[in-house]
């Protein structure tokens, strides 16, 4: 028997005072009143504890509107796509003009048991996020990994826009070389405008520096007057948004049939960056798509430069030829074996180079290197004149 029977109890059928009832059992002269009231009019039943949910919900979403909310989720889900209840909310809102709040879409997912608790995922005001003012004022570029049906590994190489996320280039190949990153760079300033920098890190299709020399596509930047930053090694957070995408977009070719061949695999990368960039809300551009804010401010554009400079000491070999490396690929000047062993100066301005006789301050030779060749002969336009020429 329930504590509200026997206070009712006490009072009816024990014929016990309301007051004395109350100071017995701890409770309060109205609650005894109450109880008995409840009992005269309902029965026991009456008295049971009663359920506080409202009778109504008037902020409670319509079956439709649920139903709905779910439907995304399953399509989205399925197609490989973020499905979080931001991403639905923005769904809903392109869809009717107005939308519940994203707490009661998360709220509906909860409830059908599609919300998995991630305990150990660090909040978000944790992380130090940077971001560029204008498009074009940095493009980050990274590489990463994938394989046909067969097996066949493949890369895909990504250009992406930094202020706008905006998937420049999202390419694919065999293999990932610096004549690919150029190639692809080159179509894609044609299409877009030269950026201010680009964001990589320090593989070397990207940069040679390690080998204390430029392969051909910091060539290219440095002729353009675009700076190139270089992340930390080991340190893949810097080119964070990049990551990010490729992991966006693994997580989408994963739920697609697995291409048997590069231009099938090619063929989903452009249906999915034509998704990405024009369909998909992205949350951390206050739920617009990238082709949105990158069409939203004018254009970063760099401020220009008169190319490379480096000054760099030898000495002439043994057989009249002293090397220099360009574009990541080994270049012989002939200078004439009467020079033999002298050391000498080489001022270097991208292609113009002057070699100097730093025991006697001669000027052995000026010429504008021939990338195409890899010995630079003598007898050639730009060679200096001999005395008995001159």
């Amino acid at each position: 028997m329930s504590k509200n029977r026997i206070i009712v109890t006490s009072v009816v059928i024990e014929g016990r005072t309301k007051a004395a009832v109350a100071r017995d059992y701890g409770v309060t002269y109205r609650w005894v009143h109450t109880l008995v009231t409840r009992y005269l009019t309902g029965g026991w039943d009456a008295i049971e504890p009663q359920s506080r949910r409202p009778k109504t919900s008037p902020s409670r979403i319509s079956a439709s509107l649920e139903a709905e909310i779910l439907q995304l989720r399953h399509e989205l889900t399925a197609a490989g796509h973020d499905a979080e209840p931001h991403t639905i909310a923005t769904h809903l809102h392109r869809h009717h003009g107005t939308t519940p709040a994203v707490s009661t879409v998360w709220k509906t997912l909860k409830r059908h048991g599609l919300i998995t608790a991630q305990p150990k995922k660090r909040p978000r005001s944790s992380y130090l996020r940077f971001e560029a003012e204008l498009p074009n004022e940095t493009w980050q570029s990274d590489f990463t990994h994938w394989k046909l049906a067969n097996g066949t590994g493949m890369e895909i190489l990504t250009f992406l826009d930094d202020h706008s996320r905006l998937a420049l280039s999202v390419t694919a190949y065999r293999v990932v070389t610096v004549t690919h990153v150029l190639a692809e760079f080159r179509t894609t300033v044609a299409q877009y405008g030269p950026p201010v920098s680009t964001l990589t890190d320090n593989g070397l299709v990207f940069t040679t520096r390690v080998r204390q020399g430029r392969n051909t596509f910091e060539n290219e930047l440095n002729l353009l007057g675009i700076d190139q930053k270089n992340g930390r090694p080991n340190h893949p957070q810097t080119q964070g948004k990049v990551e990010r995408f490729q992991q966006t977009l693994k997580n989408w070719l994963t739920k697609q049939p697995r291409a048997d061949t590069i231009e099938e695999l090619q063929q989903q990368l452009n249906t999915f960056t034509d998704y990405y960039n024009t369909v998909r809300p992205h949350r951390s551009l206050d739920r617009t798509t990238p082709v949105e804010a990158y069409t939203a401010r004018g254009k970063a554009t760099p401020a220009g430069t008169d190319g490379h400079w480096r000054i760099r000491d030898d000495r002439i070999d043994e057989s009249g030829v002293v090397t220099l490396r360009y574009n990541s690929r080994l270049h012989h000047i002939g200078i004439g074996r009467a020079h033999k062993g002298e050391r000498i100066r080489l001022l270097i301005h991208n292609r113009d180079i002057r070699i100097i006789n730093t025991r006697t301050g001669e000027l052995l030779r000026e010429l504008t290197l021939d990338p195409e060749i890899d010995y630079q002969p003598q007898k050639t336009q730009n060679a200096l004149p001999k005395e008995s020429e001159m």
